[in-house]
Formats: C-alpha cells, structure tokens, sequence
C-alpha cells in the first residue's frame, strides 16, 4: 500500500523483497517517493571511479539501504533494475544536507553508467555547486557534466558529475563536483569537490556523504 510517510517499505526487486528507506515529502528534491540507490563516502574508495561496483550487477552493504542519510555506504539492487524520470543527488558535509535533481528518464543507472559512454545533463556549473554551498570551487572552463564524465590520463572523472578545466578543452582538468570520481588534484576523493589551478574560489578539497535517489 502507498504511504504519505518517510520509512522503510519493502520491494519486489528480482522476485526477491528488498527493504529500503522511502523518502517522502520535499526534504530537497520536491515530492513524492524517493528510492534510495546509493550512498558513498568520500573518504573511501569503495565507489572510486575505477572500482567494478559502476558496472556490475553486484551490491554493497544492502541492510544500508535502511537507514536513510547516514554515514553507511551502500549500493542497492535498485542500481540496476529500477527506471526513473528524476534522479536525487544529495551530499552531506559538516551534517549538511544539499540536493539538486536531474531531469531523466532511464530503464536504471546502470544503464547510463555501466557502458562507460558519456551521457550530458544540462543543469550548468552553479547547479553543480550548489551541492557544496557557498565553499563550492571548480575551474572556469570545459564544463564537462552528466555521466561517465572524463578528462585525460590522469586528470579528474566523474561517474555522475562535472569537470572544469583553466583551459577551454577538456583534457587536462584539475577540478570536479561528483560522485565516483577520481584523478588530478587529489585522487583519493571520491565524492565532494577537488579544485586546482585558479579555481574561481579557491582551492579545495572536500569529501562528502552522497547520497543518490531516483523517482
């Protein structure tokens, strides 16, 4: 039956029952139901860019999905079978919570992620931002947003996210806003904001709580 109210429901996810944390109501992204996916740690590099959680149909800690916006790492059965229209994105830093939505209907995340091609979303580097407050920092160039986003060799990526660049190509970028990311400046931050080479304010390096949501 449907609720009105924010608590754990259980789904029907491969004819198997998933229990999972439904979040109601506008706590950031508007209303209605939201389907929790996944949760990263920034400090951690369980969901780096590299790591094989992007492209698989395996999940991680699922009990996780029960407790809503904690500091527990997971990544549900809903990552890979479960379509949308709208995809929540949360980070939490300092015990703030900031969210931005994106526009997009998809069979599941996997199915914009798993190939590794890159898809664009339109939402522009102020939106990104808004995710960090008012210490967000990227680069004034390139731009580069949405899924499996990628600078060369070494420099920053984003499974979901944006790249900012000094330059206006986008090879050589040293600062991003995302989730699963890697790279240049601080590779071992995999969700927050790393900025360098004459950011537009200052340089950073800050590691988020993400959260990501689908509807």
């Amino acid at each position: 039956k449907r609720s009105n109210v924010s608590g754990v429901v259980t789904l029907l996810v491969d004819s198997q029952s998933l229990s999972v944390f439904c979040h109601m109501g506008n706590f950031g992204c508007g209303d209605g139901g939201w389907t929790p996916v996944m949760k990263i740690d920034g400090r951690k590099t369980t969901f780096h860019y590299n790591k094989h959680y992007w492209t698989n149909y395996e999940g991680y800690n699922i009990p996780g999905g029960e407790t809503g916006f904690d500091g527990q790492e997971s990544k549900l059965p809903t990552y890979w079978n479960t379509s949308f229209s709208k995809i929540c994105l949360g980070m939490k830093i300092d015990q703030q919570l900031r969210f931005i939505v994106i526009h997009k209907q998809a069979d599941s995340l996997y199915s914009l992620i798993a190939d590794g091609q890159y898809r664009a979303t339109p939402l522009g580097r102020d939106k990104w931002k808004e995710l960090i407050g008012s210490q967000g920092s990227l680069q004034e160039n390139c731009n580069k947003e949405g899924f499996n986003v990628v600078c060369l060799r070494k420099f920053s990526k984003a499974r979901i996210g944006i790249v900012s660049n000094g330059g206006n190509e986008c090879d050589s970028c040293d600062s991003r806003i995302g989730f699963g990311t890697r790279g240049s400046p601080d590779n071992s931050n995999t969700c927050g904001n790393v900025a360098g080479v004459s950011p537009d304010n200052g340089y950073k390096n800050i590691k988020a709580m993400g959260y990501i949501l689908v509807q």
